[in-house]
């Protein structure tokens, strides 16, 4: 079984960043912003040997490869908190069943595997209702299931939880009789947990995972080295906009950064507020979550306190590649700021990537080369 994948919503290709770190090979790619796959082809010089544009809900089963794996990381808009919640029948996130339709097409070429990638709020999204049907589709097409959530700050300095789904073509063994004491752990936090447990209709696959440690990268680690007469630095009077826009609580712990003997780091969002633009800021050493700019809302900022002066700006595009552990991806110089966020905002974590692929496809896909079926103890199959 080769370890080659159909890489669905690419956008600018980090899922495949990722994945190739682990031996695995892109067979085929899509995506409908012409935008992001600029970004992709900026990077990966073959883009257009396999790269095809375009709405999924147009495509064809027939057109594309064969692959072991197809990933899929579908529009967040209407699960996500910050959106209006319609779910997987909202008008991007149903993009999920255009996704869903491809691989029905696909017949007997159907991957072996499948790896969904998106927000905290699938699992919420309509009380669990649509992460139900999403699951329940993939069991119709013949894979069992699994879930775990993982955050980029495990690996990076960026505050990313995100939900992964993984779909394992295999025979149904009957309901799945789960405890949640048995499931709860690091990657699957007890409400995970609770939706495995309460959902025993569905063909579940559930396989150990390791726990995760070792982090110890900062923000401060990933910064560019701006010289402080560079135009990225903001004028005085807006830097002191921003710092009045802080609540009485984030301002103190501004004005103890701005009296520190060294410089020390920060990050700040604005938020409405009781109607009011607050500035927020964060420093424990982890950016916040990157986001798409829509709009020019969205935007990160950074804040430099210290030797009784302060600076501020908007986190570079090479930063974000930083917190998204693609540090090698190609930038063009000529690539605005805000196309680039938005690339970087609406990508999957490379290094979550690398340590799925490490820790469950690439063992999979190593199992069925030898024949061996998992783990009963491991599947969670039966308890």
């Amino acid at each position: 079984m080769e370890k080659t994948v159909a890489e669905f919503f690419a956008g600018i290709g980090l899922m495949r960043m990722g994945l190739e770190r682990m031996g695995w090979d892109i067979a085929w790619a899509n995506d409908i912003d012409a935008e992001k796959y600029a970004m992709y082809k900026a990077h990966f010089a073959d883009a257009d040997e396999h790269f095809v544009v375009g709405d999924i809900h147009n495509l064809e089963g027939a057109w594309l490869p064969s692959s072991t794996l197809a990933t899929a990381s579908f529009p967040c808009n209407d699960l996500s908190l910050a959106g209006a919640r319609r779910g997987l029948n909202g008008k991007a996130s149903s993009a999920f069943w255009g996704f869903v339709k491809v691989l029905k097409k696909m017949d007997e070429r159907r991957p072996a595997l499948v790896l969904l990638e998106n927000v905290l709020g699938f699992l919420t999204s309509h009380k669990g209702e649509d992460l139900r049907c999403a699951l329940q589709a993939l069991n119709d097409l013949g894979y069992q299931v699994d879930a775990f959530i993982l955050n980029a700050a495990w690996f990076v300095p960026q505050s990313r939880p995100r939900i992964f789904v993984v779909g394992v073509q295999g025979k149904r063994k009957g309901p799945a009789l789960l405890e949640p004491a048995l499931i709860e752990s690091q990657t699957r936090p007890k409400a995970l947990a609770h939706f495995m447990a309460t959902h025993p209709e569905l063909a579940w696959h559930i396989r150990k995972l390791p726990e995760i440690t070792g982090n110890d990268q900062t923000l401060e680690d990933v910064l560019e080295d701006l010289p402080d007469e560079v135009e990225e630095w903001w004028s005085k009077e807006r830097a002191e906009y921003l710092l009045n826009q802080m609540s009485q609580r984030h301002r103190a712990i501004a004005e103890k950064m701005i009296a520190g003997k060294k410089y020390s780091y920060g990050t700040v969002f604005r938020r409405v507020r009781n109607k009011r633009s607050m500035a927020e800021l964060r420093t424990d050493g982890i950016a916040g979550c990157l986001r798409t700019p829509r709009g020019g809302s969205g935007r990160q900022i950074l804040f430099r306190g210290g030797h009784g002066a302060f600076a501020v700006r908007l986190l570079t595009p090479r930063e974000c590649a930083r917190l998204m552990g693609a540090d090698e991806f190609t930038l063009r110089p000529d690539l605005p700021l805000n196309r680039a966020l938005f690339g970087f905002g609406d990508a999957v974590c490379v290094s979550a990537v690398e340590w799925i692929a490490r820790h469950y496809l690439n063992p999979v896909v190593d199992e069925r080369l030898a024949g061996v079926a998992p783990n009963p103890s491991d599947s969670g199959e039966t308890p």
